[in-house]
């Protein structure tokens, strides 16, 4: 019979062989995800952090300019792919950046250098470098926060705002899928390099078609927009702090949303089983002045995709309201009387 000693070592044995079996696929996997994958567009440096973006501009002159801002696990490609091309050709110059730490962005280090606040901050002065000093945002899904902090916080940068399918509010009882709070934990780096990128690949295709339902996923989404690129480890858990960290986020910062004065447009599916339309773009709608809502029928939580000439057509009605000829308040009657008696 096995000693009790001989059955440990044979278990610890065959755990060390499983974990180093699954630090080698997922190794393997990045470097063929990275190699399929390549960046499509070009890098800006802000310190010690280097963004990627993609642009479009257009044939003539530019009107404005429009900054796309990608959701969770996604990246530059999942709003330049449907907007970048419909936006320049009515004129507008397009940025979009891969999130920092997510697509081919670098991230500052430090959990606290992982805020809203500061990945704000990096992109306007991304955009600054390009020349860029004031544009229309548009923002979507996790992205919403991201917007809303640049029509809150740089309001001076902000010419207007678009929101599709907003993460914007806290929600009831503020949780999400376990594998976030695992993968942005203190064992984050073992469960990333071991777990998430198998299973990530074996749940890919349900995941991406619950994003669209009742939509069918677009064609050949996955190799335009390299999305499977949020399964390597760092991009994972990156991913994972932003899912994590949004709700304490959302709490704060959902009580500012009335000094919004940008004009601003929201857009969202009535079908959406990612985001809870009617806790966030219902009271992004009640909570900033001046906001539209449009609930589009039959869309879930990709606008930009399902119904994209819908999406162009609300930057547009932004822009024109954001050009529109600002009208002076009228001045009191005690105002006008001192006037007169001057």
């Amino acid at each position: 019979m096995p000693t009790l000693t001989a059955i440990f070592l044979t278990i610890a044995s065959a755990f060390i062989l499983l974990v180093a079996g699954l630090l080698g696929f997922t190794a393997w996997q990045t470097r063929r995800l990275e190699a399929e994958f390549l960046p499509s567009g070009q890098f800006v440096s802000v310190g010690d952090v280097r963004l990627h973006y993609t642009e479009r501009r257009p044939s003539g002159p530019e009107r404005a300019t429009i900054i796309l801002i990608h959701g969770a696990s996604g990246n530059q490609a999942d709003v330049m792919l449907p907007l970048g091309d419909r936006l320049s050709a009515k004129g507008y110059r397009v940025l979009a950046f891969d999130r920092p730490g997510l697509g081919y962005s670098t991230r500052p280090h430090g959990r606290a250098d992982d805020a809203p606040s500061v990945q704000a901050s990096l992109i306007r002065q991304a955009a600054e470098k390009l020349g860029v000093h004031r544009a229309i945002i548009v923002g979507h899904s996790l992205a919403g926060v991201l917007s809303t902090h640049f029509a809150i916080y740089h309001q001076d940068f902000t010419e207007g705002l678009v929101l599709l399918a907003p993460v914007t509010h806290p929600w009831p009882g503020g949780g999400v899928d376990w594998y976030y709070g695992m993968a942005s934990g203190p064992f984050g780096w073992l469960f990333t390099h071991t777990v998430t990128l198998p299973m990530g690949l074996l749940t890919f295709d349900k995941a991406l078609a619950g994003v669209f339902d009742p939509a069918p996923v677009p064609e050949n989404y996955r190799e335009k927009t390299g999305v499977a690129l949020v399964l390597r480890p760092e991009s994972f858990q990156a991913n994972a702090q932003d899912v994590f960290d949004v709700y304490n986020v959302v709490l704060r910062q959902s009580q500012h949303l009335h000094e919004i004065t940008a004009p601003t447009a929201i857009l969202t599916g009535d079908s959406d089983g990612v985001v809870f339309a009617s806790i966030h773009s219902v009271g992004s709608a009640r909570d900033i002045p001046g906001a539209t809502l449009e609930i589009l029928p039959h869309i879930g939580h990709s606008p930009q995709w399902s119904a994209p000439d819908r999406v162009v057509q609300a930057i547009e009605d932004v822009m024109a309201r954001a050009q529109a000829p600002q009208v002076a308040p009228l001045a009191s009657p005690q105002a006008m009387q001192q006037h007169a008696a001057q």
